[in-house]
């Protein structure tokens, strides 16, 4: 099933760097609400050791025989 994507993305407002997604000063009210919707609604994924894209993956020295 598709993902529809947020309206603010088309926005001239909206800054899209790599890790550090924010709406330029000066926004509507409404566009800032729907980005901190969004924002508040997406899933943060930890960056640990052995974490790939969330998914966990042993390495040899975790396991226990």
């Amino acid at each position: 099933m598709p993902i529809k994507r947020p309206e603010f993305i088309k926005s001239p407002y909206f800054m899209d760097e790599p890790g550090n997604w924010h709406l330029k000063t000066g926004a509507p009210e409404d566009l800032k609400k729907e980005f901190e919707r969004y924002m508040e609604s997406i899933e943060v994924i930890p960056v640990e050791p052995g974490n790939v894209s969330g998914i966990h993956i042993s390495y040899p020295y975790d396991q226990t025989d």
